[in-house]
């Protein structure tokens, strides 16, 4: 049959990626109290085109993911993306893991287990045979506005942040790492399950802790930069204000190791 992907493309134009999004795929992730999680990605996968190729060949990344082994770690990872950048004769290649990712969490006061998501996700870029692996990890905290509360005789506003991590490393980061490192630099942390008791303790703690966005993102990229695995990172932390109709961020990329 006629392989029409690579004929003559009528513009010769290099495309930087094309590939396929949007793919759903039962993995198994590393679990540093349990040893192993299983979980449900969103999966993308693409390469680069060289200009002569009219187009690529789709079905060949979903033959790459059904002749993987479904277990996310570095090694099957840099595994999948050999057999990507082999199957569709490319140069480099790129697959995105994004996924919850589960902790079971007590309550400070009640002891009330109850569980937390994370939305979590790995990136790999082969290039030339290099590997580019970044690991993330979008954590929500509670932040209480220093401001609010300085000038404020009752009270003062206090709201859900989210701080986004992206790290690279050399050796093994457990999720855990990220997540408990994000969850410090709030004004407290968030919980699923909160009793009274547990409602009470969060309320003081936060009000006893106020932080900026500013004062988040800081204390996060420090407790990133102390890790001793981590070579690389981004932390943003958006601040979804509860008595604006806006979001406040702050950003901290480190330099490249």
């Amino acid at each position: 049959m006629e392989d029409v992907q690579k004929s003559q493309a009528s513009i010769a134009m290099p495309i930087d990626r094309v590939g396929v999004k949007g793919l759903r795929l039962p993995i198994v992730v590393r679990d540093r109290e349990s040893g192993t999680q299983h979980t449900v990605a969103e999966v993308s996968l693409s390469v680069d085109l060289p200009a002569q190729f009219k187009g690529t060949h789709m079905s060949r990344f979903i033959e790459a993911l059904e002749h993987w082994e479904h277990a996310l770690d570095y090694n099957s990872f840099r595994t999948l993306l050999d057999d990507v950048a082999e199957r569709l004769q490319a140069r480099n290649a790129h697959v995105r893991f994004e996924f919850p990712y589960f902790l079971r969490r007590r309550s400070p006061v009640s002891g009330a287990n109850g569980m937390m998501d994370y939305a979590c996700r790995v990136d790999g870029y082969l290039k030339d045979g290099r590997l580019t692996f970044t690991l993330g990890a979008d954590v929500p905290v509670m932040t209480v506005c220093p401001c609010s509360k300085a000038i404020s005789d009752e009270g003062a506003h206090s709201q859900r942040a989210e701080v986004r991590i992206r790290t690279r490393f050399d050796g093994f980061v457990w999720l855990e790492d990220l997540i408990e490192i994000a969850e410090r630099a709030g004004s407290c942390q968030v919980y699923s399950l909160l009793k009274r008791e547990d409602e009470k303790y969060v309320t003081e703690t936060a009000f006893a802790n106020p932080t900026f966005v500013e004062d988040v993102v800081r204390e996060t990229a420090k407790g990133l930069s102390e890790h001793p695995k981590i070579k690389w990172f981004k932390v943003e932390v958006e601040s979804f204000e509860s008595i604006h109709n806006h979001s406040a961020f702050a950003v901290i990329e480190s330099q490249p190791a």
